[in-house]
């Protein structure tokens, strides 16, 4: 009797084996790679537009938030398959600066994702996959409209509230405020 099948095996690769191949140079130098659900996902190039939101926005939480490390597009363990790279994370501030290990769904206050050509798939997947995680709150950028959608109220394994901010609206957060206008250029 044959062992023939239909499809081919898929092997799910562990956040441990993602980032050990990483420590060992398996990627290319400057890949844009995530672990989503086990599998490795290649990242949207980063355009202009992008990058200086970025800057904007991590430049007011770093002023800001004086007493938390504001993270730019680094690994996030968020279990045993799934490593994205935020744009932004605000972590907690630990004694070893997450020297020892990528700091995991507990120790971020906000994930903030940019999408330029993305956005269907940050709110579709990834903000699923935060929420699930425990993330407590994500906020995904949307260049396109120059809004802010808020994913808030974490119950169980979703966010109860997704709200959009536009224009000179402002959103708060760990005690600062943050106007959507000012993270675009006239």
């Amino acid at each position: 009797m044959s062992a023939t099948k239909e499809y081919p095996q898929r092997h799910a690769i562990s956040s441990d084996e993602y980032v050990r191949m990483g420590e060992a140079g398996v990627f290319a130098p400057g890949a844009r790679l995530e672990l989503m659900d086990g599998e490795i996902v290649e990242m949207a190039p980063i355009g202009s537009a992008h990058a200086a939101v970025v800057n904007a926005l991590s430049t007011l939480l770093s002023r800001s938030l004086l007493d938390c490390i504001v993270s730019m597009q680094n690994p996030l363990v968020l279990d045993d398959l799934t490593v994205p790279q935020p744009d932004i994370s605000v972590l907690k501030n630990r004694d070893d600066k997450y020297f020892r290990a990528h700091p995991r769904p507990a120790d971020a206050l906000l994930v903030v994702e940019v999408a330029d050509s993305t956005l269907r798939f940050d709110l579709e997947a990834k903000v699923p996959l935060y929420a699930r995680a425990g993330v407590r709150e994500t906020w995904v950028v949307d260049i396109e409209k120059r809004a802010i959608h808020v994913c808030r109220e974490l119950v169980a394994d979703r966010y109860l509230t997704c709200t959009q901010y536009a224009g000179h609206q402002i959103i708060e957060f760990q005690g600062i405020t943050v106007r959507v206008s000012d993270l675009f250029p006239l």
